[in-house]
């Protein structure tokens, strides 16, 4: 082949000039743009799952408002038909017992949550209820007692572990069938009463013992206290005589203080035991004791 004839000039495996391959960008925007067409179709898909239960939910909570309307009209009327507050019908031979059992299990459930941060807490069983009344003082968890209810046919105590000296019964014959509420907040403050009466005299006893003669005289309510008591630590003389009356039972308080001395003690000593009786009234036993020391001489 002569110079100059033939095919162009170069290599001729390199297209000529002017001339491309398919362009790779055309094929990725097209890339792109499907890829936001499916994401656009999945968004689509899912927007329109969220307003389906949007609206299912919707209508769910409009069924609900409808049923919680109609449930308030009907405890307002089981309320005023005579269901009182323990969700007892005064006609024996009411209509509807399952509706008044239901009501009895609802109250119950109210109250568990009322009382909850009282100190009282239970659970619903088959046959009642069962209670625990935990007990405290100055932050300090005391005593827990039992109570078993029975709510067929009628509330009642089934069994419980209430010292003898509370007047459960008198409260049952009162409240149980008619308050229930009452009923558990008078038992519980009787109870809070002792046990943290027991616990100042406890406290008395085994914090302050060098300071009181032998052993302080209570009785098992722990509403009435004597104990001979010194001015300082391990003193051999006790001059002061100390009578605390708890007329009320669910006060941790004493309503009556007498503290006395020999009649012929300095008038010093006579002033002290006014002033004693004074602080009695208002601060639990132990705390006077602690102001007492703190007057005389750490214990």
């Amino acid at each position: 082949m002569e110079p100059g004839k033939g095919g162009p000039a170069g290599n001729p495996g390199k297209p000529e000039a002017g001339k491309r391959d398919p362009p790779h960008g055309v094929l990725a925007q097209l890339e792109v743009l499907e890829a936001r067409d499916r994401r656009e179709a999945v968004e689509q898909e899912e927007r329109e799952q969220r307003e389906e239960r949007a609206a299912l939910l919707e209508s769910r909570a409009r069924e609900l408002r409808l049923r919680r309307d109609e449930l308030r009209e009907k405890l307002e009327r089981l309320e005023k038909g005579g269901l009182g507050k323990a969700g007892m019908p005064p006609d024996p031979a009411h209509p509807n017992p399952r509706a008044v059992l239901e009501w009895r299990i609802r109250s119950l459930k109210a109250l568990l949550q009322v009382f909850h941060l009282t100190g009282i807490s239970g659970k619903l069983s088959k046959r009642g209820l069962c209670l625990t009344l935990s007990t405290s003082y100055e932050g300090s968890h005391l005593d827990s007692f039992h109570l078993e209810l029975l709510l067929r046919p009628e509330v009642r105590i089934q069994r419980h572990s209430i010292p003898a000296f509370i007047p459960l019964e008198q409260l049952s014959r009162r409240f149980l069938a008619t308050d229930l509420r009452r009923f558990l907040a008078l038992l519980s403050q009787h109870l809070e009463g002792y046990s943290s009466r027991r616990f100042q005299a406890d406290q008395l006893q085994e914090r302050f013992s060098d300071w009181i003669q032998g052993t302080p005289q209570r009785n098992s309510l722990c509403n009435l206290l004597k104990f001979s008591y010194s001015l300082s630590r391990n003193s051999r003389t006790f001059p002061l005589r100390a009578r605390l009356l708890y007329q009320d039972p669910l006060r941790s308080l004493p309503t009556e203080v007498t503290v006395s001395c020999s009649p012929d003690a300095p008038a010093a000593l006579a002033a002290t035991a006014s002033e004693h009786s004074e602080l009695f009234r208002r601060a639990a036993l132990h705390r006077a004791f602690q102001t007492f020391a703190g007057t005389h001489g750490n214990p």
